[in-house]
């Protein structure tokens, strides 16, 4: 880790934090690179796994990157700590994300062609697990439910916050500082939109 800078201070990072929530980017450069040694630490306990380890420090030092553009300096915690989650989750989604895209490969793999010469895959012939069925179904009626209470229960700014946010309707992802960017609104005003509206849609899952 010795190619890593030195992690910041208490101090240190109050003052990067307080310079880039002032709109100083360069602060932001420093408060992610100084973190680098900690994406790092992160990514050496899944060095086991078959992943490059160049892969896992990119994906880590995205998670990390989140968590600088997310972090809350008000709150009683140090901004490590809280990057620590965000590089952990980013890492676990990416190999839930890898395993689960090599399964369904597996499934669509062509083995064959039937007498017509139409092409035979994998998922043709295996027996479908009624439980794994009902979960596919389950999941289907829940995303049904997601949009019709997106539609119902929002308001027409809490809709356009969370279709911009998690690229509802097919459209694409933007962070909460391109949101805040595009809609002339401050990213704290557009955290409290995005949680208030999770909170309204938690109550029918």
């Amino acid at each position: 880790m010795k190619s890593f800078p030195q992690p910041l201070t208490a101090a240190e990072e109050r003052y990067y934090m307080q310079k880039y929530t002032e709109g100083d980017l360069e602060a932001k450069h420093i408060l992610i690179e100084r973190n680098l040694r900690l994406v790092a630490y992160i990514v050496k306990k899944y060095q086991a796994s078959p992943e490059d380890t160049e892969d896992l420090l990119s994906i880590g030092t995205i998670g990390l990157i989140k968590a600088v553009v997310t972090f809350n300096p008000d709150k009683s915690v140090r901004l490590a700590t809280y990057a620590a989650r965000c590089i952990e989750n980013e890492i676990l989604m990416y190999l839930r994300a890898k395993k689960k895209s090599s399964r369904e490969i597996s499934l669509y793999e062509p083995i064959g062609t039937d007498r017509e010469g139409n092409e035979i895959q994998l998922f043709d012939v295996i027996e479908t697990d009624e439980e794994d069925a009902h979960r596919k179904m389950e999941l289907k009626e829940d995303i049904q439910t997601l949009y019709q209470r997106v539609e119902s229960e929002l308001s027409p700014r809490e809709r356009m916050v969370l279709k911009m946010r998690y690229g509802l309707y097919n459209e694409d992802e933007y962070t909460q500082r391109e949101i805040a960017r595009q809609l002339g609104i401050s990213r704290s005003y557009v955290s409290r939109i995005e949680k208030s509206a999770i909170e309204k849609l938690r109550e029918y899952f």
